[in-house]
C-alpha cells in the first residue's frame, strides 16, 4: 500500500519534493516536527521547518535524488557574523569614549532635544529617561545636567549663532520687531526678531534675543538695548529697513530717537480701535459682556454643567465647542467670546433651566442677546484680519494698504440696515484705524510694498499716489542702490587688438586684429547706445514693463515671481527685498514671549536671564 503523505504547506525549498507529512483524521499534518521520505519512507526530525537534516539524509541514502537539487547557498552574512568573538563581544559591553564621533552624536541629539523641546536639565537624571537611552544604545554614558546647563547648551547656542550670524553678514536688508514681557516671577524681558528675504527667495525668520531689562523701560534705556542688540549682532543701521512694534509711548519713543524707519503692529492698532469703540459704548455693552462673563464662569466652575451642555448640544444639534472667555492681551478674543454665546444661546439656557443647584444663575434676556448681535455683527468682518496679517513666513506688509481699504469697505457696507449700536461701532473703528495710518511717513513705506507685490502691483492706489511712489522707488534705487549690473572688466587690449587666453606659465602678446568696418561700426553703436542710457532711465524701463504686467493671482507667493523674474528687473529685486521683509504685526516677538512662557515655568523660575537668553534662542532657531 503506498505511503499517503500531506505536503508542507507555504514552502519554497526544493527539498520538500522529497519529505512530506502522515496525515491526521482530517488530512491536515499530524506532526510537523516529523518529516517522512516519500523514497524510503523514513522519519526525519524537521523541528521548526529547518531542512539540514533532510539534506543529510538525502544526500547519504539517496544521492541520485541529491544531486538533482539546487546548489544550496552559502551561509548568508548576517549568520557568519551571528557568533561573536570573544573581542568584539567585551567591545559590546565597553562604553564609548567622550572624545568618539558616536558619543559626540548621540550627546548632541539630547542637546537638541532639551533646548527644541524645552525640558529641563534634570530630565537627563531621571531613571525611566536614563533606562530608554540605555535600551537604544547601552554603550552610551548619559553626561549628567551640570554638563548639559554649562557645556553642551553654550556650545550649541554658540555653534546656532554664529552661523545665523553669518547668514546675516550676507543679508542686504532687514526688518526686525521687537516686544516687553514679564515672565512668571515679574522678571521683565525684551525680544529682537530679524526678518529678512535669502539669496533663494525664502522670507526668514531668526529670534535674535530675549534680553534681561532690568532698568526702566524709559526710551534712553529701551534706545540703547536696541542698539546693543544690532551691535551684537554686527549689523549696520543702514540695513534695518523697517521695526514693527506696538504703540506704546517708550517703545515709539526709543525708535524715533534711533531714527530708524518705523510701523505701528497692525493687530494691536485693531485691538485698540476695537475696545475704543466698545469703550464708547460701554453704557450699552457692559450689562451684556457682565453676562457672558458670569456665564462663562458657572460652566468653568461645575464640570456637571459642562456635562449638561455637551449633552443639550448633542441633542439640539449644536457645534460641540467650549465657551471662551475674553482676555484684555489677546486680540479678538471679545468678539469670539460674544460670538460663542450666541452660538450655545439654547443650550445654555436649557441647562440653566435644568440646573438643581440654589446658586443664582445668570439670565441671557432678550436685551442682552440682542446687544451681543450688533457687537458681533459689527467685530466679526474685522475678526480674521489679524490672523491673515500676523504670519511671520510669508509676506504681509504689501498687504496693509489693500487690506485697510477693504476693511473701510467692510465697515461701511450695510450700515443703513445695521442697528445704531452696530453702525457706531463701525463708524469709531474706521476712524481709529485710518488715523494709525494716518502718518505720511507710513503711509509711503505701504505703497512702495504694495506697489513691489506682484499680487497688487498699483491697484490699491489712486493715480497720483501711484505716480509719486514710483517717482520715490527711482530716486531711492538711484540713491541707495548700486544699480551698476555685471560689466566685462576692461582688459589690456585697445582697438583693432584681440587678446587671446594665455597659457599657465607662457608669456603671449597681444595679437592684433582687423576688424571689418561693418563690425567695427556696429560696435561703436552698441557702446554709444549703452553710454546714453543713464541709470534712471534704466530703472524707469524696469517700471514701465513691470506696472504693464498682470497682477498674478492673489493666492500665488510674490516672493516665488520674483525669484523667476528677478534677473528681469534686477534693480527692483533689490528695493522688493528690502520693503517684503517687513512685519505688519510684532507678532513674531509675542510668539517668542510663548516660547519663553514654556522656558521659564515656574518649576525652572530660578534660571538666571543668560539661560533664558540660550533656551528661547535655541528652541526658536533650532532646525530638525
Amino acid at each position: 500500500m503506498a505511503l499517503v503523505l500531506v505536503a508542507k504547506k507555504g514552502t519554497t525549498s526544493p527539498i520538500w519534493h522529497f519529505f512530506g507529512f502522515r496525515p491526521d483524521e482530517r488530512g491536515q499534518p499530524r506532526d510537523l516536527t516529523e518529516a517522512v521520505c516519500k523514497i524510503c519512507s523514513c522519519v526525519i526530525r524537521a523541528k521548526d521547518g529547518q531542512t539540514t537534516n533532510l539534506h543529510d539524509h538525502l544526500r547519504v541514502r539517496h544521492p541520485a535524488e541529491y544531486a538533482t537539487l539546487p546548489a544550496r547557498a552559502g551561509p548568508s552574512k548576517k549568520a557568519s557574523q551571528g557568533q561573536q568573538t570573544i573581542t568584539g563581544a567585551f567591545a559590546k559591553g565597553t562604553k564609548y569614549k567622550t572624545d568618539s564621533d558616536r558619543w559626540r552624536q548621540l550627546t548632541d541629539a539630547v542637546t537638541r532635544f532639551l533646548a527644541k523641546e524645552m525640558v529641563s536639565f534634570n530630565t537627563v537624571e531621571k531613571p525611566s529617561f536614563k533606562a530608554m537611552l540605555h535600551t537604544f544604545d547601552k554603550q552610551y554614558e548619559l553626561p549628567g545636567r551640570k554638563y548639559f546647563s554649562k557645556t553642551a547648551i553654550p556650545n550649541l547656542f554658540n555653534e546656532v549663532r554664529s552661523n545665523i550670524m553669518k547668514e546675516l553678514g550676507d543679508v542686504e536688508y532687514l526688518a526686525l520687531t521687537t516686544d516687553m514681557w514679564s515672565s512668571c516671577n515679574m522678571m521683565p524681558y525684551m525680544s529682537v526678531t530679524a526678518h529678512y528675504i535669502n539669496k533663494e527667495w525664502t522670507l526668514q525668520s531668526k529670534c535674535l534675543q530675549t534680553c534681561f531689562m532690568p532698568e526702566s523701560h524709559t526710551a534712553d534705556n529701551l534706545e540703547e538695548a536696541l542698539r546693543e542688540a544690532i551691535n551684537d549682532w554686527k549689523l549696520q543701521e543702514k540695513q534695518i529697513a523697517c521695526i514693527t512694534t506696538d504703540n506704546g509711548a517708550n517703545i515709539v519713543a526709543a525708535i524715533r530717537q534711533l531714527k530708524w524707519p518705523w510701523l505701528s503692529c497692525f493687530g494691536h492698532n485693531l485691538n485698540l480701535a476695537i475696545n475704543n469703540s466698545l469703550a464708547q459704548q460701554r453704557a450699552s455693552t457692559d450689562r451684556a459682556f457682565g453676562v457672558c462673563r458670569a456665564v462663562n464662569t458657572a460652566f468653568s466652575h461645575s464640570w456637571l454643567r459642562r456635562r449638561e451642555l455637551q449633552k443639550a448640544q448633542v441633542e439640539m444639534k449644536l457645534p460641540e465647542h467650549s465657551l471662551i472667555t475674553d482676555c484684555a492681551t489677546r486680540w479678538g478674543s471679545k468678539q469670539q467670546m460674544v460670538e460663542r454665546i450666541l452660538e450655545q444661546e439654547q443650550a445654555i439656557k436649557r441647562v440653566f433651566a435644568q440646573d438643581k443647584s440654589r446658586r443664582p444663575l445668570p439670565q441671557l434676556t432678550w436685551q442682552d442677546m440682542t446687544v451681543l448681535e450688533s457687537v458681533n455683527n459689527a467685530l466679526k468682518p474685522v475678526a480674521d484680519f489679524t490672523d491673515i496679517l500676523s504670519g511671520e513666513n510669508y509676506v504681509t506688509v504689501s498687504s496693509l494698504l489693500p487690506m485697510l481699504a477693504h476693511l473701510e469697505g467692510v465697515l461701511e457696507e450695510s450700515v443703513d440696515d445695521s442697528s445704531q449700536l452696530t453702525a457706531d461701532l463701525k463708524r469709531v473703528i474706521l476712524e481709529q484705524m485710518e488715523g494709525r495710518y494716518g502718518d505720511d511717513t507710513i503711509q509711503r513705506m505701504m505703497r512702495k510694498a504694495t506697489l513691489l507685490d506682484p499680487r497688487y502691483r498699483g491697484d490699491h492706489m489712486k493715480p497720483p499716489e501711484l505716480h509719486s511712489t514710483k517717482s520715490e522707488i527711482m530716486e531711492e534705487t538711484v540713491r541707495e542702490i548700486d544699480l551698476s549690473l555685471p560689466r566685462p572688466t576692461p582688459g589690456p587690449s585697445h582697438a583693432g587688438e584681440d587678446v587671446e587666453e594665455p597659457d599657465a606659465g607662457v608669456a603671449t602678446v597681444p595679437k592684433k586684429k582687423k576688424w571689418s568696418l561693418g563690425s567695427l561700426l556696429a560696435k561703436r553703436a552698441a557702446t554709444a547706445a549703452a553710454a546714453k542710457l543713464t541709470d534712471e532711465q534704466k530703472v524707469e524701463s524696469e517700471m514701465t514693463i513691470y506696472l504693464q504686467e498682470m497682477a498674478i493671482d492673489g493666492e500665488e507667493d510674490p516672493l516665488t515671481w520674483w525669484k523667476t523674474n528677478e534677473k528681469r528687473f534686477p534693480f527692483m529685486a533689490r528695493l522688493a527685498r528690502k520693503y517684503l521683509c517687513i512685519c505688519a504685526t510684532s507678532t513674531p516677538s509675542e510668539r517668542v514671549f510663548s516660547t519663553a512662557g514654556s522656558v521659564v515655568t515656574p518649576i525652572r523660575s530660578l534660571l538666571k536671564p543668560d539661560k533664558v537668553n540660550m533656551l528661547v534662542f535655541l528652541a526658536r532657531n533650532i532646525e530638525i
